[in-house]
């Protein structure tokens, strides 16, 4: 090191040169000084050892000036302007130098430092190696900087990196944080298998998961594990818990996290929270609360996707309690969180309660509302009956609302036959999208059960001319295979049992007291067929079909596209408590969990 600026800045005395040292003492003094580098806590430690380097005279050793700039650069307490100054001291800064600042700016979210001392370093004629591209290719993924990336990939080639496995790694995460998926693909392919480390296999399944491909995710997952010698690290078994979560696999989400306790010593915050999520969300809430008691660390994700997942499945009250003890446990609570508290409130018709929090949110924790909190509380309104109320709130916000909270009014029209709002908003969601059949049907829907059949009639023609609708179903997962019911769907007919099940279904269920909700079906025909349509909705067939493929006594878990009807969803409190099954409900907007008769909905949904 030469020059005085950085003394005079950290107001070190001047080296001094120690000639007559001779090589062993400067050795041990040398070891002496990286000893007390490494066990530096914090800036001022580092700043003493710095001290100490220059009195020894130790300063010209490219082991202590390179140990003291890697500590000062890229320990969690350190100082990327403190490195710069130590940097600029040095005379002729080597490769591993400047690596380390460029890791050190990267640290700090600074990629452009980063690749001005990149340039600087091609510049002085130092060549970059394997450990130069990953730092500044990670910084392009974090900042996704895909025109950067490229043109570092540019680099690689014509400084014949290409088939370094260390910036091949880099390289698919590059390209996969910035949702160029083929380009990540194209990297992996061209590796050979025995190169591919489990960085690979990691940065390509997150590459696959950052776009949304779980079933990718997870055929990646087992060809990685059908290899003994990779044993999946936490952020492979994260990307395999979020495929699980949003395919509905809760069988495939139990394998992994056998496969966590057989492999893991214990479960971080991060991997215990995406193990929660995928229990709740795969509708196992019992699971998921346990999970949830036994994490000895909480932090306020996982206190979210706890309250999130109470309201969903029904539990407002208990998602509230959750939320209390987040507060308490000194946790501040954002956007996010409150979602979850509206959403709790909105499924138990806590009205004053819910707009109690709307305006704790925005005023005590400030809070800016979403577009999503405005939706908790149109929702909040609709169901309690208040559909005026919420028209002229939706009418009174400062953003446009979107089509989902005219669909929650919507439904919210229909629950409640108020007909004229619903024509004023089925006009609105028309405008925002003409594309969907959903208002064409709701309101059709609603002219049925008002016995208007001639407004019945214009509004299916008219919905006929413009687009097919989508056919309401159900999916039960019997053995691993998933099976999809559609209402009076013929295919099923000659199923093996189907209809045999479903005559001693309806054979009982009239002995326990059950009528069908005729008013259910809105279709101008007499009441026999009325109760034949009634008896092949999607559901029923999914529950008969479960009944006769599963274990006596276990669950049957049914994942729907629609809201469930209120027929299907009497019948399915009867069925739970004739044939002891807990039967699982996942419609467009809630887990219903039905047991011994009773529905966790309380029959408010």
């Amino acid at each position: 090191m030469a020059g005085t600026s950085v003394h005079h800045n950290l107001l070190l005395p001047q080296p001094q040169h120690h000639h007559h040292i001779t090589a062993i003492d400067f050795t041990s003094k040398e070891q002496e000084c990286i000893s007390l580098i490494k066990n530096c806590k914090n800036i001022q430690e580092l700043k003493q050892s710095h001290c100490l380097i220059l009195k020894l005279g130790l300063d010209y050793s490219s082991f202590c000036t390179g140990n003291l700039l890697s500590t000062c650069a890229l320990s969690s307490w350190g100082s990327m302007d403190y490195a710069c100054l130590i940097f600029q001291q040095i005379d002729s800064p080597d490769s591993f130098e400047f690596n380390t600042m460029i890791r050190g700016h990267i640290k700090d979210m600074n990629l452009d430092e980063a690749v001005m001392l990149y340039n600087q370093m091609l510049e002085m004629g130092i060549q970059p190696n394997n450990f130069t591209y990953p730092s500044i290719l990670k910084g392009c993924a974090y900042l996704h900087r895909l025109k950067q990336g490229m043109q570092f990939h540019g680099h690689v080639i014509k400084y014949g990196f290409e088939d370094d496995v260390f910036v091949q790694n880099s390289l698919i995460n590059m390209y996969g944080k910035c949702g160029k998926l083929t380009q990540s693909c194209s990297v992996f392919e061209k590796m050979d298998d025995f190169d591919k480390s489990l960085a690979t296999w990691s940065a390509i399944i997150a590459a696959h998961a950052s776009e949304q491909m779980w079933s990718e995710c997870l055929s990646l997952f087992q060809e990685l594990t059908s290899q003994s010698c990779w044993r999946a690290e936490e952020s492979v078994l994260i990307s395999v818990l979020s495929s699980c979560t949003n395919l509905d696999a809760l069988d495939l989400g139990r394998s992994t996290h056998g496969f966590l306790i057989r492999n893991l010593s214990g479960l971080n915050v991060i991997v215990g929270t995406s193990l929660l999520d995928m229990y709740l969300k795969c509708g196992s809430l019992v699971k998921g609360l346990t999970i949830f008691e036994r994490m000895n660390v909480k932090n306020q994700w996982s206190y979210s996707v706890m309250i999130s997942g109470l309201a969903f499945h029904g539990y407002g009250t208990e998602a509230l309690r959750v939320f209390s003890e987040m507060l308490e446990k000194g946790f501040e609570p954002d956007e996010v969180v409150y979602v979850g508290v509206l959403t709790a409130c909105s499924q138990t018709g806590l009205v004053e309660k819910g707009l109690d929090f709307f305006k704790i949110m925005t005023v005590d924790h400030k809070i800016k509302p979403t577009i999503q909190h405005y939706g908790c509380l149109v929702d909040l309104m609709g169901k309690a009956g208040k559909v005026k109320e919420a028209f002229d709130f939706i009418e009174n916000m400062p953003m446009e609302a979107n089509d989902a909270l005219w669909y929650s009014l919507l439904d919210a029209c229909r629950v409640h036959q108020d007909l004229e709002l619903g024509e004023k908003v089925a006009e609105r969601l028309l405008h925002l999208n003409s594309q969907t059949p959903n208002p064409y049907v709701i309101l059709s829907n609603m002219y049925a059960k008002a016995r208007q059949w001639e407004n019945v009639a214009l509004t299916r023609r008219e919905m006929g001319q413009k687009l097919m609708k989508t056919p309401g179903f159900s999916l039960i997962q019997v053995k691993r295979k998933v099976y999809k019911f559609v209402s009076n769907d013929i295919k099923w007919a000659h199923c093996k049992g189907l209809s045999d099940m479903i005559y001693q279904m309806e054979w009982q269920l009239k002995f326990e007291g059950y009528s069908p909700d005729t008013s259910e079906v809105l279709l101008d025909v007499d009441e026999d067929e009325k109760r034949e349509r009634l008896s092949r909705h999607s559901q029923k067939l999914a529950i008969a079909f479960g009944l006769i493929n599963t274990s006596e006594g276990s669950s049957i878990r049914i994942v729907r596209n629609m809201r469930m009807c209120k027929d299907c969803h009497n019948y399915t409190k009867y069925i739970s408590s004739i044939f002891e099954r807990r039967i699982i409900v996942r419609d467009r907007n809630r887990f219903h969990h039905f047991e011994d008769g009773n529905c966790s909905c309380k029959d408010y949904w």
